[in-house]
């Protein structure tokens, strides 16, 4: 019997789709991913079911919806994941780096975590000190955060984006990549291994190293234009996002009503240094893995837990159900066992990745997870994907609005707000940027019932599987 393959999971938080240059952003450096693409398989159309981390990230690792798991927000306890059906099928599973479990350290299935969470995070555990605190602390220092970057007199200007002024192996994300490879490097070859890698970046405060920020500053990106027009059209409750971040500080971050270009520039120039800097710690993780005889049987996959608005439609981060917040890259690498440069456009969703893991691995998949395979999509044999793919969130205190679902086709996403007269339809086939809403429109109600009773038809045969997950539990 051979040996089953080593599994390498990198997740970034809060990466954009439209970071990666061979998948068609050309003012990004990406070359270690750019090989990823080139030599794997890219699902272009992955969508997440959560616009925030420890929901979306809960939902990938178990294969259930958030409305399942009951892990809506990013408080929510959570301490099981498929990673334990690894586990028990004699995987070493190591997490290095951001996993957003609540607790912190809960096992979740890992022989070993090595925690590293948000650069600057305060509202679950203010005074929780990881792998990252305390490698600082020996060496006498303290990270970079909110209340340091609040006595800056230009504070409130920055929109988030800083450099990183301490030495540059104490960044975060140079620090969790240059962790995995110590452990690939230290820890006796173990085999089968199951590592996953969690980058905090490109998630806010953006702060790339002053030297990668530089390359990035006179780069033409594609600044976001927002007219008032597409402002008045968001639904209330995006307007109210927009208001809440003005005020609030979150993640370093405060937003503005209309900044200037410069402002816009600085912002993008930084988001994208970060994911360059996550590049450069991929092809060294790569590197590492070849060198210590890992890579010739290893399948490594590559994935965020959701996107950023970096200003696109007056917004920040996430919290929103724009295809820049749900639609995240996601690449499988293995020259050995898949086609290069497959480019798969059918939708799926990002906890899809999970039963694939699990069948990459050998294990059989519960037959309760909500899940499809992206197995025959790898395995270059006809694939039909998914027809709709869906996402919801609740208020969780930054998002102050009702409940609210996406429901997505190739051609029309629905956001629906739980017992409000208004909405969001929009025509991605004639409007991709998403800027006309469409609820309202005479000419579009035949779309939004067939959308709102496929929605409807959706959360009814949720509530069943839940009876039967349940039922198969107790």
């Amino acid at each position: 019997m051979s040996q089953p393959p080593n599994i390498i999971f990198i997740i970034t938080d809060q990466q954009r789709y439209e970071t990666i240059n061979a998948l068609g952003y050309p003012y990004m450096d990406t070359p270690n991913l750019d090989r990823l693409v080139n030599e794997g398989v890219s699902f272009d159309n992955c969508h997440i079911t959560a616009p925030s981390c420890a929901p979306s990230r809960a939902s990938l690792f178990t294969g259930y919806y958030p409305h399942v798991t009951g892990i809506m927000r990013n408080a929510d306890t959570w301490r099981h994941s498929w990673v334990e059906h690894l586990n028990e099928a004699g995987y070493h599973c190591v997490n290095i780096g951001k996993m957003h479990t609540v607790p912190w350290e809960t096992p979740l299935g890992f022989h070993e975590r090595y925690v590293v969470e948000n650069k600057d995070r305060y509202l679950e555990a203010r005074y929780y000190f990881d792998e990252w605190d305390k490698a600082l602390a020996a060496r006498g220092m303290v990270k970079q955060q909110r209340e340091k970057y609040r006595l800056r007199d230009d504070y409130r200007d920055r929109m988030g984006a800083f450099t990183w002024d301490m030495p540059p192996e104490t960044q975060s994300d140079n620090f969790v990549g240059e962790m995995a490879q110590w452990w690939l490097k230290s820890y006796p070859k173990t085999e089968p291994l199951f590592m996953q890698i969690g980058f905090p970046g490109p998630h806010p405060p953006y702060d790339p190293t002053p030297e990668v920020a530089e390359s990035y500053m006179d780069r033409e990106f594609p600044l976001p234009e927002v007219t008032q027009e597409e402002l008045d059209g968001q639904p209330p409750p995006y307007q109210q996002l927009r208001e809440h971040n003005f005020k609030i500080d979150h993640d370093s971050v405060v937003h503005l009503p209309n900044p200037s270009k410069e402002q816009l520039q600085r912002l993008w120039a930084y988001y994208c240094a970060n994911v360059t800097m996550i590049d450069t710690q991929v092809g060294k993780i790569l590197d590492t893995l070849d060198t210590e005889g890992y890579l010739d049987n290893s399948i490594v996959i590559f994935t965020s837990d959701h996107g950023d608005c970096i200003g696109d439609h007056g917004h920040i981060q996430k919290w929103t159900m724009y295809d820049i917040i749900t639609r995240v890259p996601t690449i499988f690498w293995s020259p050995n066992r898949f086609k290069a440069g497959e480019r798969v456009t059918e939708q799926c969703q990002l906890m899809d990745v999970g039963q694939t893991i699990l069948e990459l691995a050998g294990v059989t998949p519960p037959d309760t997870m909500q899940t499809i395979s992206l197995s025959p999509a790898l395995d270059g044999e006809a694939w039909q994907g998914r027809d709709y793919v869906f996402a919801e969130h609740p208020p969780d205190g930054i998002y102050e609005g009702p409940y609210m679902t996406m429901i997505r086709s190739d051609q029309w996403k629905l956001v629906h707000f739980a017992g409000q007269s208004y909405g969001q339809l929009i025509d991605l086939e004639h409007d991709p940027e998403e800027l006309h809403n469409l609820w309202d429109s005479s000419d579009h109600l035949e779309i939004k019932q067939t959308l709102l009773t496929a929605l409807l038809d959706w959360r009814t045969t949720s509530a069943h599987q839940t009876r039967n997950l349940y039922d198969a539990h107790r």
